[in-house]
């Protein structure tokens, strides 16, 4: 293995207070992809998950449990562990904050610390959220709730260890500009810019109101707080501090911390900062994926409206729900989980689109050849189209995934198995199969097509390990990939060719929607009924409300700010711009989103702006719209313009040059 280049991912360490939901599968999957995708290319990979098991919420948990925190957090990490052995998650290394090894190892990080003058002992005073066991000050605040979960705050005044984060502002700011790539996409960089710009405060990272947690060694009435405890994980899982010549010294620093975007603050500037009080090399890469929602509402254990990737992959298979959650939602992004779309998108893409491609293939072959192809062959240039597409999804897929845009590159994938349906179409074997001085060529179409598949397959693994695993056995292939295989051209047969049941079956979508809402509507009440769903807030006095409807216009609604909250605002810059055929009004843009993401948009601006008046202009871009067809033209977002009262339009930009994908707020 020492020859070998390493790679080292990591997902968060997940806080067990109640059973994961399909958003932290999402993050496992996504880690689990790029793993598969980084030992294809040879890599001597590790994949570290784990369990955040310290703190005052497992001890109350616990409590209400009637358990001792131990034996919750146990039982928690069995059902952690089924969970991600359901979803075909291979990690390397499973973590847990009460390990042993761990507990040691974060003590003597935190007596590094103090010796090294980077903490320091004082008093905190301030507002505190039990559900995130964060501190935040008066200014910090958004209406008087916790400003990440929204939830109540209680004022908290005890001794503590302060780690001095507020000198790490400028060797912060001059790290990010020295390694730009390292935290994407763009908007999370800016917005971590702004906060670290904006000063930082020391931090406390002892408490003393609880003691279920690692001991400060010099201290024990204190108890080492998450920021140390949880985030030292991933180098304590590598040996560190007592290894350094190991594991640490082999895979470290990792190259990738994977995660939900709620918690990048804490990956990007608090554990840079305590690397560089420890003179730890940083992380070569952070990257933060947005939100899986439900019905536009981040999906919350205590709203009762969490997907259960168990109920799910045992009704539609483990890879229909991995090949879901990666090709719906663009990473980086915030997506939406209905019923209506997973539904869909098995039918479509995978009953439809592969599952059929295999079942036509296989069962021709079985039909025109008894399972095995002849070896006398006739080729035709319509043949070179389908290898041509298979080398540009090759070098489309090892591109997008490097950059963890997972969507982008299942549809690179999916391109080239539309590109083999329409082949059938266009070859006709069936007619080939009528006539015995055609059978070279029958055998060259359905060859490619078995090639076609294999490629898709060796393609598919990281996403759909075990699909993946079936198409090649159907195809008489071995199960063991690796990335140079997914080239044109290597296909052989020397067992014969299997027809078969489908690979996904087509669903009746009224008869699953029913049963999806009633799995929610269970969830949900079952949530109702152990008090979990939040009170609902109490009204404003009538006479407030009166006032305030009276300071907006006639005809306009007042909306609250989580409703603003769900417009995500993006600077993009235009790249292209051109009319669209046959529409006086309408202009296609295409727009450079930052981090190599592109978008098209269809505006109205026609008669206000010519298309050469656009390409390098930055515009404002409501990424998050839905798309839809403006003839015949996918438009993925909106520009954002004012209008005089003579009806011309100009769209809104920004004041002076920033970055593309940067964030408007």
């Amino acid at each position: 293995m020492a020859d070998k280049q390493s790679f080292y991912i990591t997902t968060p360490i997940y806080y067990p207070s109640n059973k994961l939901h399909i958003g932290h599968s999402y993050t496992t999957v996504a880690a689990d992809t790029v793993a598969r995708f980084q030992r294809l290319k040879g890599k001597d990979v590790m994949f570290l998950t784990g369990m955040d098991e310290h703190g005052q919420k497992i001890q109350q948990k616990a409590a209400e449990a009637g358990k001792s925190p131990q034996d919750f957090v146990d039982e928690m990490a069995v059902g952690i562990k089924k969970l991600w052995q359901l979803l075909d998650i291979s990690y390397d290394r499973f973590i847990r904050t009460t390990d042993k090894q761990h507990e040691e190892a974060v003590s003597k990080i935190f007596q590094k610390l103090w010796d090294k003058d980077a903490i320091y002992k004082g008093a905190y005073e301030g507002w505190y959220c039990t559900p995130c066991e964060s501190f935040w000050t008066e200014s910090q605040l958004k209406e008087n709730k916790c400003p990440d979960c929204g939830g109540a705050v209680e004022r908290t005044q005890e001794e503590s260890y302060f780690f001095r984060l507020s000198q790490y502002g400028q060797p912060l700011l001059d790290y990010y500009a020295a390694h730009p790539d390292f935290l994407k996409p763009e908007a999370s960089r800016n917005e971590m810019l702004r906060f670290i710009e904006q000063g930082l405060e020391d931090l406390a990272v002892s408490r003393t109101s609880f003691d279920w947690g690692v001991k400060v060694p010099f201290d024990p009435k204190h108890v080492i707080y998450v920021w140390i405890d949880a985030l030292s994980n991933y180098i304590t899982a590598m040996g560190y501090p007592d290894d350094a010549d190991g594991d640490f010294a082999r895979y470290w620093p990792a190259d990738v911390h994977l995660m939900a975007k709620e918690i990048v603050r804490f990956h990007s500037i608090i554990w840079p900062a305590i690397l560089m009080a420890l003179d730890v090399p940083l992380p070569k890469h952070v990257y933060s994926h947005g939100w899986l929602l439900m019905n536009d509402s981040k999906m919350s254990k205590s709203k009762g409206n969490v997907v259960d990737p168990v109920v799910l992959a045992e009704r539609y298979s483990v890879d229909a729900v991995r090949y879901f959650l990666l090709r719906e939602v663009p990473f980086g992004l915030d997506g939406n989980f209905t019923n209506e779309a997973l539904v869909e998108r098995i039918n479509s893409d995978l009953a439809n689109d592969l599952g059929n491609l295999l079942s036509r293939t296989t069962a021709m072959v079985n039909k025109y050849f008894d399972g095995v192809l002849p070896e006398t062959r006739e080729a035709a240039p319509l043949d070179d189209e389908l290898a041509e597409l298979a080398a540009k999804s090759y070098e489309e897929v090892d591109r997008y995934l490097e950059n963890m845009q997972f969507s982008y590159a299942l549809a690179a994938i999916w391109r080239l198995i539309s590109r083999a349906n329409k082949y059938i179409d266009e070859t006709e074997p069936w007619k080939l199969g009528k006539d015995r001085a055609a059978a070279a060529r029958l055998a060259a179409v359905l060859g490619n097509l078995c090639e076609t598949l294999r490629v898709a397959s060796v393609l598919l693994y990281p996403f759909l390990p075990q699909s993946s695993a079936a198409i090649l056995t159907r195809l008489g292939q071995s199960a063991e990939v690796a990335l140079e295989n997914a080239r044109f051209g290597l296909f052989s047969s020397p067992t014969p060719i299997l027809a078969g049941s489908p690979l996904f079956p087509r669903l009746d979508l009224k008869t699953e929607i029913a049963w999806l809402d009633e799995q929610l509507e269970a969830r949900a009440a079952a949530a109702a009924a152990t008090g979990a769903v939040p009170a609902t807030p109490a009204l404003a006095p009538a006479a407030e409300t009166a006032a305030a409807e009276a300071a907006v216009p006639e005809g306009v609604a007042l909306i609250e700010y989580s409703d603003f909250s769900k417009l995500r605002l993006l600077v993009a810059q235009v790249t292209a711009c051109e009319r669209v055929k046959g529409a006086d009004r309408l202009l296609k843009s295409t727009l450079d989103l930052g981090n190599g993401e592109t978008r098209v948009v269809v505006s109205g601006i026609a008669e206000s702006y010519a298309p050469e008046d656009l390409p390098g202009r930055q515009v404002i871009l409501l990424e998050n719209l839905k798309p839809r067809k403006i003839r015949g033209i996918e438009s993925a977002g909106m520009l954002l313009c004012a209008e005089d009262s003579d009806g011309k339009l100009y769209l809104l930009g920004v004041d002076g040059k920033v970055s593309p994908g940067s964030a408007v707020s």
